[in-house]
C-alpha cells in the first residue's frame, strides 16, 4: 500500500484526478489530490501567486509516507519541494512532466524543446498575470485519446495559469539527488513532444523511467493502466 500526492499541471486543479483516484484505491493504495494557489478552486488571486508559495502548498500537504506525483508543469514545484526537505517523503513520480535543470524555470525548460506545441495555441491575459488555452485546442493538445465526457468535463474546469511561478528558476543541490524518482513518458503526448520527455530522461536509469502510449492525461484516458504503472512503481520506492 502506498500513499500518493498528485499535483495537478497548468490551468488544471485537484479536480483532474477525478478518475484516478477510485483506480489507486481500488489497488489499496492512498490518494489525495489537492489545488495549487491560484487552480481549481483555490482562490489565491493571480497576482499573488508565486514559486514559493506553491511549494508551499506542496509541503504543507507532504507526508514522510508520501509519494508526490507532478503532472507536466507540476514536475517543477515538486521537485523545489524536494529540494527543500528531502527527507520529508518517500519519493517523485513525474508524470509527462517537466524535469527542471539547476537555475532553470519551467518556462526555460519548455523552451529547450525543439518542438513548440503550446505557443501558438496560448493567449496571455492583458494584464501580463496569466495564460489560457484557446478553446478550439484543449481537445487537441490535451485530451485527444478521451471521451466526450472527460472533454466537457475539462472545458468546465480550466482556469488561467499564473506565469509568475513558471517563469521562477528552480535552484537545486545535492538535496534533490537523494530523492527516489520515476518518471512516466507518454508516447502520444502533443503537449509536451515525447522525444523531449526521451530527452530529459536520457540519462535516468531504465528502472526508472516508463512509457504509456497515451495523450497527455491519462489520468483520464487510461486509468487503470496508470495506477496500476503507478503501483508497480511504488515497491521500488
Amino acid at each position: 500500500m502506498a500513499e500518493f500526492l498528485l499535483i495537478h499541471g497548468s490551468c488544471h486543479g485537484a479536480w483532474c484526478w477525478r478518475d484516478l483516484i477510485p483506480a489507486l484505491r481500488d489497488l489499496g493504495h492512498h490518494a489525495r489530490a489537492i489545488d495549487l494557489p491560484g487552480n481549481g478552486l483555490d482562490a489565491t488571486p493571480l497576482a499573488e501567486v508565486t514559486l514559493e508559495r506553491t511549494v508551499d502548498r506542496i509541503c504543507e500537504a507532504v507526508t514522510p509516507d508520501s509519494i508526490v506525483m507532478g503532472h507536466s508543469w507540476g514536475g517543477t514545484p515538486i521537485t523545489a519541494a524536494a529540494e527543500r526537505n528531502a527527507d520529508a517523503l518517500r519519493g517523485l513520480i513525474y508524470l509527462c512532466a517537466y524535469v527542471p535543470l539547476p537555475g532553470h524555470s519551467m518556462i526555460d525548460m519548455r523552451k529547450r524543446a525543439k518542438r513548440q506545441l503550446l505557443v501558438e495555441a496560448i493567449d496571455k491575459s492583458p494584464d501580463g498575470l496569466s495564460y489560457s488555452v484557446r478553446d478550439s485546442e484543449i481537445q487537441r493538445l490535451f485530451y485527444h485519446d478521451c471521451s466526450d465526457e472527460v472533454v466537457r468535463f475539462a472545458k468546465a474546469h480550466l482556469r488561467p495559469q499564473a506565469i509568475a511561478p513558471q517563469d521562477t528558476p528552480v535552484h537545486l543541490t545535492d538535496e534533490f539527488d537523494k530523492v527516489p524518482k520515476a518518471y512516466i513518458r507518454c508516447m502520444d503526448d502533443r503537449t509536451i513532444p515525447p522525444e523531449y520527455q526521451v530527452e530529459m530522461t536520457r540519462d535516468w536509469p531504465d528502472c526508472q523511467v516508463h512509457e504509456l502510449a497515451t495523450s497527455h492525461s491519462p489520468f483520464f484516458s487510461a486509468p487503470q493502466e496508470l495506477a496500476a504503472l503507478m503501483s508497480q512503481i511504488a515497491k521500488d520506492m
